[in-house]
């Protein structure tokens, strides 16, 4: 209305923002473009590596066509060919100087699959169930009784690595007593078996080294399928005669040989058609497309009876034959091709394959291995570590070694050898004498004394059972309880020490 007073202006308003409230904004329109803006892909995690354990039987340090050590000609066989495990050694590495933890079966079986010394486990002598010592009433000495069952109380590396994820398997040769492979962590086994096999038959093989082979390649392309990571142990059962080995390979066996039926006939048609069957497995690792991301490891229990040059001695000795055996190792991060020089232990393979594996023996007590992992990643050397500097093999039983009972102990180039019947003691210069021709006892008495200290300490920290004086010997009686054996040690020199040029006579089967 004209002549009215004007309305008064419109007051603007003014918003004044928290600082609270601005930091609130400024956080949230970060957090919105970081969840919008595109992802860096995270690196995958490396699957876990799969194993396959191969154990062979009496195989000795020169029984593969592949020689163990570059430079020592004799170190690979002039009969057996084995080109399966050649095939691992060119791929993989050789360890030139591994030793088995026994002279016997069930001994090293045991230490092998738990990282603890027969001497510790008290499993010192074969298995059977029959209570057999390793003497009898004809012999000067009383041997300690030996366990024979392996304590289901004792973590093995089936049981280690079931727990941690992987699946778990045994095909072949058990001899670890009557407890079910199940109860010790492998899931799949073919039993508590001895010599014989499934059907306890005087000659399994070669049926049953190409069945455990098939059960094997099996087991893997199902663990393959279901996406998870596997422990697969092959181990071979015994058998050193034609008996023992198809005959189209006994056949090229003794063509090879001019057609002589040689002594070693048999032993290495054995030999060759189990290195078949281990053909098999690693075809199978190869069509699964595995092989790049599988360990395969091959070792040998003890050495071959007899003759095992140029080492002294065999099987059921501490000779060097007897003891030091092959051992291949072939997987991610190990040079083809290459070779490792330091001294190696069967008790070593525990703390190995665990680390491999990404699985911590920290809350496990007593283990007397050390990793070998270095070595393998380091193309042949690399530091290991163990509880202990020297590696004493505990054999307080007679066998096939004249001596009668024994111990031997390693430390750096040397090796003492304590013959219990008459308290002998020799002492070799092992990497410059590996055939152990030259007792330098006489010459070094610091060295002997030393050496024989830390034997006798180990022993003690072991609890080692040792033998006792027979009070009443009877020469009449047999020297062994072991089926078909008559021998015992009666206080001889220990000289070439049993089988270091003669090939003595076998034992029963269930002795091997």
């Amino acid at each position: 209305m004209e002549g009215s007073p004007a309305s008064p202006p419109a007051r603007m308003q003014t918003f004044r923002i928290n600082p609270a409230f601005r930091v609130i904004v400024l956080w949230g329109t970060l957090i919105w473009g970081v969840a919008l803006a595109p992802c860096p892909r995270l690196p995958a995690a490396e699957p876990r590596p799969n194993f396959l354990v191969i154990i062979g039987e009496a195989q000795g340090w020169s029984s593969l066509s592949a020689g163990m050590d570059d430079q020592i000609p004799g170190s690979a066989s002039d009969l057996n060919q084995t080109p399966n495990l050649d095939r691992i050694a060119r791929e993989g590495m050789r360890f030139s100087n591994f030793y088995a933890p026994s002279p016997r079966c069930t001994p090293s079986r045991a230490a092998f699959f738990t990282g603890k010394s027969p001497a510790r486990l008290h499993m010192t002598f074969i298995s059977e169930g029959k209570g057999d010592a390793g003497g009898g009433e004809g012999t000067r000495l009383i041997p300690p009784r030996a366990i024979t069952e392996l304590p289901t109380t004792e973590t093995t590396l089936g049981g280690l690595l079931r727990e941690s994820g992987y699946v778990t398997a045994h095909f072949g040769k058990w001899h670890l007593g009557r407890t079910d492979p199940a109860r010790h962590g492998y899931e799949e086994n073919t039993g508590p078996t001895a010599n014989g096999g499934p059907d306890n038959s005087p000659n399994p093989n070669p049926r049953e080294a190409f069945a455990s082979a098939g059960r094997g390649a099996d087991f893997m392309a199902r663990a393959v399928k279901a996406g998870r990571p596997f422990y697969l142990q092959v181990a071979e059962y015994a058998g050193r005669s034609a008996l023992d080995a198809r005959p189209e390979t006994v056949a090229a066996v003794r063509a090879r040989g001019g057609g002589k039926d040689l002594p070693r006939l048999g032993a290495a048609a054995v030999a060759e058609d189990a290195d078949s069957s281990y053909g098999i497995l690693l075809r199978k690792l190869d069509e699964l497309g595995i092989t790049g991301s599988t360990y395969v490891i091959y070792t040998s229990d003890h050495g071959a009876p007899g003759r095992n040059p140029p080492l002294t001695g065999g099987k059921g000795s501490l000779g060097e034959g007897g003891v030091r055996v092959p051992l291949l190792v072939r997987g991610p991060g190990v040079r083809p091709g290459s070779f490792a020089r330091q001294r190696t232990l069967g008790v070593d393979l525990f703390p190995t394959i665990a680390e491999l594996a990404g699985v911590s023996t920290a809350r496990l007590h007593d283990l007397e291995g050390g990793s070998l992992v270095p070595v393998l990643r380091g193309a042949g050397l690399g530091l290991i570590r163990r509880p202990r500097e020297e590696y004493v093999i505990h054999f307080p039983h007679y066998d096939k070694d004249p001596g009668g009972p024994a111990s031997a102990l390693y430390l750096g180039d040397y090796k003492l050898m304590r013959f219990y019947e008459g308290e002998e003691f020799h002492l070799y210069n092992v990497v410059l004498d590996p055939g152990e021709r030259h007792d330098l006892a006489l010459q070094q008495p610091d060295q002997l004394a030393g050496l024989q200290a830390r034997l006798r300490d180990y022993l003690v920290a072991v609890g080692a059972g040792m033998p006792a004086m027979n009070p009443h010997p009877d020469p009449s009686k047999p020297a062994s309880s072991l089926p078909g054996d008559r021998r015992g040690g009666r206080g001889g020199r220990p000289g070439g020490r049993g089988g270091s040029g003669v090939d003595r006579p076998r034992l029963g089967r269930g002795g091997e």
